[in-house]
C-alpha cells in the first residue's frame, strides 16, 4: 500500500444522525451530550459554558459537523451561563457545517441568550428556535 492510500479517510456512512460520523459520538460529559432526533444531530449543552468548559461543547460539535451535510441543533435550554467562549465554539461549528453543505441552528427559549446573540451581532446568524422541530413525514 502507498502512503497516500493509508492516509485516506473512508467516506462516512449515510444513515441516522447517530451513525453519520462513522464512529461513536464523544462521551457525554457534564456540559454536553449528543443524540439523534429524526434527521437532526442534537448537541445538548448544560451548566456553564465558559473558557474552562467550552472545549467539552466543542468536542461534540466537532463530531456533529464532521460529515457531509450535517443538520445540527445545539440545544441551549439547560445552559445557566454562556459567554464569548461559547459563542466562538458556535461560530466555528456553524462555519464547519456550512463548509460541508449543512447547517447549524440554536435551540433556546432564554431571553438572556437572545440578548447575548443580539449584543454580539450574532442574532441574525443564530436566531433561536423555541424547541426541537418535529420530523415531518
Amino acid at each position: 500500500m502507498t502512503p497516500e492510500f493509508e492516509d485516506r479517510v473512508p467516506e462516512p456512512p449515510r444513515g441516522t444522525a447517530a451513525d453519520r460520523s462513522g464512529s461513536e459520538p464523544p462521551a457525554a460529559n457534564h456540559h454536553a451530550r449528543t443524540r439523534a432526533s429524526g434527521p437532526f444531530t442534537v448537541v445538548e449543552a448544560a451548566g456553564e459554558i465558559d473558557l474552562a468548559t467550552a472545549g467539552f461543547l466543542a468536542e461534540h460539535l466537532d463530531a456533529a459537523t464532521a460529515f457531509p451535510q450535517p443538520d445540527v441543533l445545539v440545544d441551549l435550554r439547560h445552559v445557566e451561563f454562556f459567554d464569548c467562549s461559547g459563542l466562538r465554539v458556535l461560530c466555528r461549528a456553524d462555519s464547519r457545517a456550512k463548509e460541508r453543505g449543512g447547517r447549524l441552528r440554536v435551540v433556546s427559549d432564554a431571553p438572556r441568550l437572545r440578548r447575548l446573540f443580539r449584543a454580539s451581532g450574532l442574532l441574525g446568524r443564530f436566531p433561536p428556535l423555541p424547541g426541537i422541530p418535529e420530523e415531518r413525514e
